[in-house]
């Protein structure tokens, strides 16, 4: 809604806004795109305009959406997934997204998982093989090893401590 309303206020119409990207009518000259990316830093947001860098955001988008919904679109191949709905082959976009971000989707996705089980745990509305299951690990033991590799903590630790510490999506 933020970026809908600042675009109208700029004097541009939105076709659709949408996590991560945007659609207008309007074409945009060099000026005004930089007159428009000031207004979005200082609310936070960055513009992105290259083919690569809208390509990374969509894999982090999707990726997102796979660990926060609540759908069986986990239990699909995470490359498949990637290369159905981005469109491009997987090997251009994983060499592009370990390039940019200095990390591999697979580890992306992996941290990912592992914060949603912090989330999942601190809520503590479900058992550890509930949240096994809902995020698609093979048994608790796997989510509990990958959980102690990631964070240096056994689940049933990390839920014993005050002050959980999460990242936020952006810091991952």
């Amino acid at each position: 809604m933020v970026v809908k309303s600042e675009l109208e206020k700029f004097g541009l119409h939105p076709i659709t806004v949408e996590l991560g990207e945007v659609d207008i009518i309007e074409t945009l000259n060099k000026e005004k795109v930089s007159e428009l990316n000031e207004v979005f830093l200082r609310l936070g947001f960055e513009l992105i305009d290259d083919k690569k860098s809208r390509v990374i955001e969509k894999v982090k988008n999707l990726i997102i959406d796979l660990v926060y919904s609540k759908s069986n679109l986990l239990k699909i191949n995470l490359s498949e997934a990637i290369t159905t709905i981005i469109g491009q082959d997987y090997s251009y976009i994983s060499s592009l997204f370990s390039q940019q971000e200095n990390i591999t989707i697979e580890r992306y996705y992996i941290l990912q998982k592992i914060e949603r089980v912090k989330e999942l745990i601190v809520y503590d509305e479900l058992s550890l093989s509930e949240i096994a299951f809902q995020l698609n690990y093979s048994s608790t033991s796997h989510l509990s090893k990958q959980f102690k590799k990631v964070t240096g903590l056994t689940p049933t630790d990390f839920k014993n401590l005050k002050g959980q510490k999460r990242l936020s999506i952006e810091n991952l």
